[in-house]
Parts: C-alpha cells; structure tokens; sequence
C-alpha cells in the first residue's frame, strides 16, 4: 500500500490557478524529486501537503486515513490540522530558526511543545525532557555540529542552520521529510554539504519530497522524479527516464535551458 496518495489537488489564488488537478503516489523509503520553473506551483503543493495551505479540491491519504477531503468538511477542522501536519516535516527554504534559541534549543523546541500537552508532562517532565534533548543531541551529531549544539542561529553559517533545520524536522518523527529548495538561499560552497546530509537520509531509506534545482542531485538520489509547469505535472517517472528521455517537449525545453546554465 502507498504510504501517500495525492489525489486530483486543485488549488487556486484568486483568479490564478495554482495547482490543477496533481495525483502521485508514494511509497516507504522513495525519494521523490519536483522540479520546474519558479512559479509552477510546487512550493504550493508543499505548503497543502503540510496544511499550510488548505486545497479547494481532491484528497490526501496517509496509508488509509484520509487526511483531507475537499468535500468532507469534517477533515477541514483546524482542531486536527496540527495533528496531520506531523505526518510531515518540512524544511524551508530560509531556515526559519529561531534567533533567540541555541541550535538544541531550536531542535527541542517543537517536540518539547507537543509534549507539555501530555497528561504526563508534569509528573515526568523531567524524565521526558531529557529523553527529549537526548533524542536531540544525537540528531545534531548526525548532521555534523557536536560541536555547535550550543551557538546561536547567527553564530553559524547557512549550512549549519540548515542542518539544524533539518534535524528539528526529524526530531518529530515524520511519515515524510519535505524540503523546499533546501540550498536556495546558501552560498556554492555551502550547498554541498547539505545536499550531503540529505544523501546520507536517502541512503537510510528516508521518505523524502525534495523541491530542488540542483538537477544532478534530483537524477542521482530521487527514485522517483515529477516535472511541473503551470501546476500541472507534465511528466513523471524514473530520473533516468525523465533526464535521460523526456516525453514532453515542456520537459525538454527545460532541461535544456539548465544545461545550457551550467
């Protein structure tokens, strides 16, 4: 069974349709890569999957739940929102750290929020807390900052905010890892070593959605790559075959246009 099935998406901003009609479907461990021009609705389609925006049509599954339905209004309660948007961690382009937080404290902070909200929290705050920055610890090591884990969000570079952001993302156990744009708003040299972290994620089978412009990375990690334009998917399938062999002359034209770039 799919772990998600998006199902005839259809999302429109005034009178600019922004997303028309997008169904895929996922599976435990694939890394799924979106690709296309600014402004082809793939942020967008991010933002509905993470309930930070609400779709005008079609439907959402995890597994059999039905996260939303346009035509149910009973998935449209913002009482539940929070709880399906834990189904995703999402990962933003401009890392969205908190300045006044050290980076364990960034990457505590959401999971020790939801935990308060436990009829156990003050009986066992203590014993959940530490589980909570042991948890967290381990994660920053992951992403190579052992050494960082007390600095402040300006007192690290762009690459090191972002695996931070990255680790706060995973801290909350996610069905599926988003990224938008993860190295947009990083230096050349910076880009690499993100980019880095999120192989090593692939590589542990790690569900992934990566929203990217980084053209070779999409080739080499996805298992599964979508090209859209005008919120529309144009073309779908295996990298190679996408890369490699592109149907749609809109697929062509813009891979074209990238080759030519680099």
């Amino acid at each position: 069974m799919a772990i998600l099935q998006v199902e005839n998406i259809q999302k429109s901003f005034g009178q600019t349709k922004v997303l028309d009609g997008i169904s895929f479907t996922m599976e435990k461990g694939d890394v799924l890569s979106m690709i296309g021009s600014s402004g082809s609705g793939k942020t967008t389609l991010l933002r509905c999957l993470n309930f930070l925006e609400r779709p005008d049509g079609g439907r959402i599954l995890m597994g059999d739940e039905v996260l939303f339905d346009a035509a149910d209004r009973q998935t449209h309660k913002e009482s539940e929102i929070r709880k399906k948007r834990l189904h995703f961690g999402l990962v933003f382009q401009n890392f969205n750290l908190f300045p006044q937080y050290t980076a364990l404290e960034n990457v505590m902070l959401a999971r020790e929020l939801l935990a308060k909200e436990q009829p156990d929290w003050k009986q066992n705050r203590r014993t959940i807390r530490k589980e909570i920055e042991e948890a967290s610890v381990e994660l920053l090591i992951q992403m190579g900052l052992k050494d960082r884990m007390g600095n402040y969000p300006h007192q690290l570079s762009g690459g090191q905010c972002q695996r931070v952001a990255i680790a706060r993302a995973l801290n909350l156990h996610p069905d599926i890892l988003c990224f938008d744009e993860p190295t947009s708003a990083l230096d050349p040299e910076l880009t690499g070593e993100v980019l880095k972290v999120i192989r090593e994620l692939a590589e542990h089978n790690t569900t992934m959605i990566i929203v990217t412009h980084e053209m070779s990375f999409a080739r080499d990690v996805a298992s599964k790559v979508i090209f859209m334009d005008e919120g529309k998917i144009c073309e779908m399938g295996d990298p190679q075959e996408v890369f490699g062999n592109p149907q749609m002359e809109r697929t062509k034209q813009f891979l074209a246009n990238y080759a030519q770039q680099g």
